[in-house]
């Protein structure tokens, strides 16, 4: 059970996997809230007290970071990385584990961004008019949703694999 896969082992390659989804949701989350931060300051030094209506916009990116966080854990979990010892992976299902991460790792990497730029047009009607925050909120949140579809399609397949191969 120690085969490997491009030099490397079961093992690595399911850490890799939840490393991947923790960076990708991680960038990605930094680069969108910067985005977004940098308008809301500027609106918030013409007008203090738009603060609360644009740190909604300003905090949305960052989900996708949690998401990226959440399967790292999962894959700690459900894989056995979590107790005494360091569990030994098939090189078939470590690969297999680090599949099932690359919906999060991209997805969210990149919807972020974007969900910090959507923010910034949002955030420009807040500054216009701050009675449409609320209606402002709903364009990052489509973005959002695709962060969502991803992280539920990586806990599926994480599910699964950690259903069909138990590792030991």
């Amino acid at each position: 059970m120690n085969e490997v896969v491009l030099g490397m082992s079961g093992t690595t390659w399911a850490l890799l996997g939840a490393a991947f989804a923790a960076i990708g949701g991680g960038i990605g989350s930094a680069i969108g809230i910067t985005t977004i931060s940098n308008t809301a300051a500027g609106i918030v030094t013409e007008d203090a007290d738009k603060f609360g209506r644009v740190l909604p916009l300003a905090a949305m990116p960052g989900t996708q970071g949690i998401y990226g966080l959440i399967t790292a854990i999962l894959v700690l979990s459900f894989f056995g990385f979590l107790g005494d010892t360091v569990p030994t992976i098939s090189a078939d299902t470590g690969v297999k584990i680090f599949l099932g991460c690359l919906p999060v790792a991209a997805v969210c990497l990149f919807s972020a961004i974007y969900q910090g730029m959507t923010a910034v047009g949002a955030a420009g009607m807040v500054a216009r008019r701050s009675e449409d925050a609320g209606k402002a909120l709903i364009f990052p949140a489509l973005v959002e949703t695709y962060a969502v579809f991803a992280l539920i399609a990586t806990i599926i397949i994480l599910s699964r694999i950690a259903a069909l191969y138990p590792v030991g």
